[in-house]
């Protein structure tokens, strides 16, 4: 059934729907004609969710990872205070490696990747934040967990250099992923023996 065919509002829907990642425009009609079929409080649900999604989630003010209050669960347990610091691109790498098991200290999530093609620099990432609690924090080891794309590898070698001149280990994970693979996407047991496997850089 062509999108036209639909009533305006409905199409409008499916539009907006069609735009969220995965989803083609047949999977967003699907979806369009379950949430007009559901029961009205179901759909108010949803709804209510990604409003306060949307007010309440933000960022924690230590390690940029998403939260719903200040410091997020990770950087507020204090179990986690192991002395390492693992850096990584994104939330979903952090996820990705948190369902490993493989590892139990912090996370610094710097939120993007150095990609001068872009115009993407260190003072666009949350390198000079990552920085700064090495300064506070008592850190021995910092674990980078960038991509192993030309981007990821450039932002570790660019921290690298920058962590040459203080007394930190630095070990960078071992290469159990694919080049140009993504953490999110990849299955556990490699991202364990990555993890246990890394190696001082």
């Amino acid at each position: 059934m062509s999108s036209s065919a639909y009533p305006p509002v409905l199409t409008g829907l499916i539009k907006r729907l069609a735009r969220l990642p995965g989803l083609g425009e047949k999977s967003a009609g699907r979806i369009a004609m379950y949430l007009l079929q559901a029961p009205a409080q179901e759909v108010e649900g949803l709804a209510e969710a990604i409003r306060r999604m949307k007010q309440e989630v933000r960022t924690c003010s230590r390690c940029f990872h998403f939260t719903d209050e200040d410091l997020c669960s990770i950087c507020s347990d204090p179990a986690r205070e192991t002395g390492e610091i693992c850096v990584v691109e994104s939330t979903a790498d952090l996820l990705a490696i948190e369902q490993s098991g493989a590892y139990k200290g912090r996370y610094h999530v710097l939120q993007g990747v150095l990609a001068p093609l872009d115009a993407v620099g260190p003072e666009d990432i949350r390198i000079g934040e990552f920085l700064k609690r090495l300064d506070e924090e008592k850190v021995s080891e910092v674990i980078i967990a960038t991509n192993p794309s030309s981007e990821g590898e450039a932002t570790a070698h660019y921290i690298l250099r920058l962590l040459k001149s203080r007394p930190v280990r630095v070990s960078r994970i071992a290469y159990g992923i694919p080049m140009g693979g993504d953490l999110k996407y990849t299955d556990r047991v490699t991202l364990e023996r990555a993890m246990k496997g890394r190696q001082a850089f």
